[in-house]
C-alpha cells in the first residue's frame, strides 16, 4: 500500500508561479516513476509530467517549456514547479505513483486555479 499527500495548491494570477509537492509513504519499489496528472471542470483526466526513479522526464505538450517535475528519492518525493500559469492550466492536480509491480497509486488531489 502506497499513501500520496499532495500540497501547495492555491489561487495564483496568470503568468504567475505555484509549487505543488507530494510524499509517498508506506511500501514503495526503489524502481518506479512519480507524476502529476490533472483534470480540469468538465475535461479527462490528462498527464502533465513524470519522472522515473532514474531522473527521466516527461511533460504534457501543454506545459513544456512552463512547468518542471523533480524528485528526491531518498525522500520519496516529487515536486512540480510551475510558472507561466494560464487559466487553462485551473484543474485539481493528482499526485501518481506506478511502482515496477504494475501498482498505481494516487493522492487526493489540490486545486489549482488560475485567474485571467
Amino acid at each position: 500500500q502506497v499513501h500520496l499527500v499532495e500540497s501547495g495548491g492555491g489561487l495564483v494570477q496568470a503568468g504567475g508561479s505555484l509549487r505543488l509537492s507530494c510524499a509517498a509513504s508506506g511500501s514503495i519499489s526503489s524502481l518506479n516513476a512519480m507524476g502529476w496528472y490533472r483534470q480540469g471542470p468538465g475535461k479527462q483526466r490528462e498527464l502533465v509530467a513524470v519522472i522515473t526513479s532514474g531522473g527521466s522526464t516527461h511533460y504534457g505538450d501543454s506545459v513544456k517549456g512552463r512547468f518542471t517535475i523533480s524528485r528526491d528519492n531518498n525522500k520519496n518525493t516529487v515536486a512540480l514547479q510551475m510558472n507561466s500559469l494560464k487559466p487553462e492550466d485551473t484543474a485539481v492536480y493528482y499526485c501518481n505513483l506506478d511502482s515496477i509491480s504494475g501498482l498505481r497509486s494516487w493522492g487526493q488531489g489540490t486545486q489549482v486555479t488560475v485567474s485571467s
